[in-house]
């Protein structure tokens, strides 16, 4: 059985998801009006609608995250929205709370964010086996485990393979809830790892001061597609959807090229949705914003993730200085630099500084101030201003169709077909009126039928078989065209609704505890239900609910600022000291769990 291979790009809107489609999504994940992981990227209805509307022709599927934790007194709301998503024509839902599972829902596919906690093999095989159709694995997980995992899953697995990236697990990030009452399980993440902080040792000795030792760089598995692909995934996903419309076109055209390229060359996969995308800019994802780039952990052992010295966007490395002057720097290299382009750099002091490029000559880039950039300085450009005029184009994305006319004296018939086999017949009556020349308007026929104008169509070929043919004025012939193209369009809109047939129920399986603690973010009492109905004896109320934050890890991550710094205690001896992070927010104590390379973070 030959596998479809999704790529799936973030919206903010629906501006924002209609050019992802455009670009070569396969699929677009957007906010519902509340209730979603990204607060502020709530859509209204009106305009999921209106993505669903354009998405579906094309194939591509339209998922609504309704990924945060609820209380009792909202069931009623998350109920009625579900159905509002349903009825705008929503393919799928993205959720967290396990409450939502005890709901009667719509004919959709089910998602496990990976707010579930989507990392340890037996928790994947529990979510498994309640029967969602996809879970949405986490980014910490390496190839090797990701294999291991899908050779007992039977549902679909997604997985991050582009974006920011968190430092913590998802779904067991309690810090900003605890800080700020801000819960990042309810949408409203304050940041926290983006802060600049001091690392203490236990005798209050900076180790480093005012860096941003939580920011992680951004993920970028480009060069693994093909390996996630063989270990079972087959849905990438792209974070961003707080991002701007640049950003998401830029990054879903750079990996829609990387993927083609891959199914082109194999007998084994598929393209999830059909359409080729035609753009004005040639990809590039380093253009875009970014902290610089990481695989994570995709190889088992990570690399250096944080970028420590600033949460802002970096850009890409165009050269380094080797002439300056007060307002002007000349580069090592002659690249495309122009007017308006933003360049950054990291002073002495490790800190980002930045200006916009005012003129360019005689090899010198010039720009406002009287401050010296220093010789050997490496520059960025974080903002590069023809690009960003050339994103800013119309893309298109067209079906590719061939027509068949068959002509007698007293009418004409139409077929069209799609490259994917999707087609319409209609016959339209006529009065029979001879030709003046045959072959002219034969191949009249041919042109007028060769022009789709503003539609989702390009006509690779047009085919008249010869009866007793009628003369057609150009009006009708285009008449008929249009009349056949909105019949096909609105065939492939029932097509791919048909494939919305089932119904979830869970299944409720045993879990594998039956004491649940505060970890599994039960807040209601529909999920307290679910997990009672799936064997749990005792279960414990969620942060978000109970708010006892005291003697608690806030925060826990695969990341360590040990290693990452060089002083990991595995590989320096079994160093026991304590560590400590500081800032205006208060002290944070960091603790080590050596033995499976975790990191915690409480609040002191």
């Amino acid at each position: 059985m030959i596998k479809k291979i999704e790529l799936l790009s973030p919206a903010g809107n629906a501006e924002i998801g209609i050019a992802a489609v455009d670009c070569g999504a396969d699929a677009v994940y957007i906010g519902a009006p509340k209730f979603g992981a990204r607060k502020a990227a709530g859509t209204s209805i009106e305009d999921i609608k209106r993505l669903t509307e354009y998405a579906h022709p094309f194939g591509v599927n339209v998922f609504a995250a309704v990924n945060t934790l609820f209380y009792d007194e909202e069931i009623e709301e998350v109920r009625r929205l579900i159905f509002d998503l349903y009825d705008a024509g929503i393919d799928g839902i993205i959720f967290q709370d396990f409450g939502l599972l005890e709901m009667d829902l719509p004919p959709v596919k089910i998602i496990a964010s990976t707010q579930t906690d989507n990392y340890h093999p037996e928790r994947i095989r529990f979510i498994d086996s309640i029967g969602v159709d996809r879970i949405i694995l986490a980014r910490e997980l390496s190839l090797r485990q990701i294999k291991e995992i899908s050779q007992t899953t039977q549902a679909e697995l997604e997985f991050f393979v582009h974006g920011a990236l968190c430092v913590s697990f998802s779904g067991r990030c309690y810090i900003s809830k605890a800080l700020f009452d801000r819960s990042g399980n309810r949408g409203e993440c304050a940041q926290f790892c983006r802060m600049a902080f001091d690392l203490l040792d236990e005798n209050e000795n900076p180790i480093i001061k005012n860096r941003y030792p939580l920011s992680l760089k951004d993920l970028n598995l480009s060069d693994y597609l093909k390996d996630l692909i063989d270990a079972g995934i087959s849905s990438f996903k792209i974070e961003g959807r707080l991002k701007d419309v640049n950003y998401v076109k830029n990054v879903t055209a750079f990996y829609r090229n990387l993927l083609d390229e891959i199914i082109d060359n194999s007998d084994e996969i598929e393209r999830a949705s059909v359409g080729k995308s035609y753009a004005d800019f040639v990809p590039a994802p380093e253009k875009s914003f970014n902290r610089g780039f990481t695989s994570f952990f995709i190889n088992g052992k990570a690399d250096r993730l944080a970028s420590l010295s600033t949460p802002k966007s970096t850009g890409e490395l165009i050269g380094k200085v080797i002439k300056s002057g007060e307002g002007f720097i000349k580069l090592n290299n002659k690249k495309d630099i122009t007017t308006g382009d933003g360049l950054c750099y990291f002073d002495n002091e490790g800190n980002l500084n930045g200006f916009y490029v005012n003129k360019i000559a005689n090899d010198s880039i010039f720009y406002d101030g009287n401050f010296v950039v220093p010789k050997n300085t490496d520059i960025y450009r974080n903002f590069d201003r023809l690009f960003e005029k050339k994103l800013e184009l119309k893309t298109e994305r067209k079906i590719d169709i061939s027509f068949l006319i068959s002509l007698d004296e007293r009418s004409i018939s139409i077929k069209a077909e799609c490259e994917d086999g999707v087609s319409v017949s209609k016959k339209f009556e006529v009065e029979f009126t001879p030709p003046a020349k045959e072959n002219a308007f034969i191949e009249l026929l041919k042109k007028q039928f060769s022009k789709t104008g503003n539609t989702i169509y390009n006509v690779k070929n047009v085919g008249v078989d010869k009866g007793k043919i009628s003369f057609l004025a150009i009006s009708q012939i285009n008449g008929f065209r249009r009349e056949t193209l909105k019949e096909l369009t609105k065939l492939r809109v029932e097509y791919h609704e048909k494939k919305r047939t089932s119904f979830f129920k869970p299944r409720y399986t045993n879990y594998y505890k039956k004491e649940i603690d505060y970890r599994e973010n039960v807040v209601n009492r529909l999920a307290e239900n679910f997990y009672i109905k799936c064997g749990a004896e005792k279960i414990e109320r969620g942060l978000d609910y109970t708010e006892e934050f005291q003697n608690k890890p806030l925060m826990t991550s695969r990341y360590c600022i040990l290693e990452e710094i060089g002083i990991c205690r595995k590989t320096t001896g079994g160093n026991s000291k304590a560590y400590y992070l500081k800032n205006r927010n208060g002290k944070f104590e960091l603790k080590f769990d050596c033995k499976n390379c975790l990191m915690e973070v409480y609040i002191r």
